[in-house]
C-alpha cells in the first residue's frame, strides 16, 4: 500500500521561506516520480513541481519558477523549498507520485496533504 505523509507546513509571514518534506512508502516501481500540487481556497488544483527518480528531470509551474525548488531526500522522499513566498502561495500542499515522468501531470497517488498559509 502505498502512503505519501506530507510535513513542514505552517503560517509564516510574506518574504519568509518554508521547506515541505513528503515521505513516500510502498513504492515498489523503481521508475516513479515525485511531486507537489497545491489547492488554494476557491481554486482549481494547480501544479507545482515534478522530479524524476534520478533527478534528471525537474519542472516547476509558471507560478513558482525561480521561486520554489524541488529535490530528492532519499530513494523514496521529496522536499520542496519555498522562497519569497506571498499570499497567492496560501494553498493545501500536497504530495505526489506517479509511475513514469509523462504523467507527472497527472500522478497516481497523493497524499492528504499539509496547509501553509502566507498572511502578514
Amino acid at each position: 500500500q502505498v502512503e505519501l505523509v506530507e510535513s513542514g507546513g505552517g503560517m509564516v509571514r510574506p518574504g519568509d521561506s518554508v521547506r515541505l518534506s513528503c515521505a513516500a512508502s510502498g513504492l515498489a516501481f523503481p521508475g516513479y516520480v515525485m511531486g507537489w500540487f497545491r489547492q488554494a481556497p476557491g481554486k482549481e488544483r494547480e501544479f507545482v513541481a515534478a522530479i524524476s527518480l534520478n533527478g534528471e528531470n525537474i519542472h516547476y509551474g509558471d507560478s513558482v519558477n525561480g521561486r520554489f525548488t524541488i529535490s530528492r531526500d532519499s530513494a523514496k522522499g521529496t522536499s520542496l523549498q519555498m522562497d519569497r513566498l506571498n499570499s497567492e502561495d496560501t494553498a493545501i500542499y500536497y504530495c505526489t507520485s506517479a509511475w513514469r515522468w509523462t504523467d507527472y501531470d497527472t500522478p497516481t497517488y497523493w497524499g492528504r496533504g499539509t496547509q501553509v498559509t502566507v498572511s502578514s
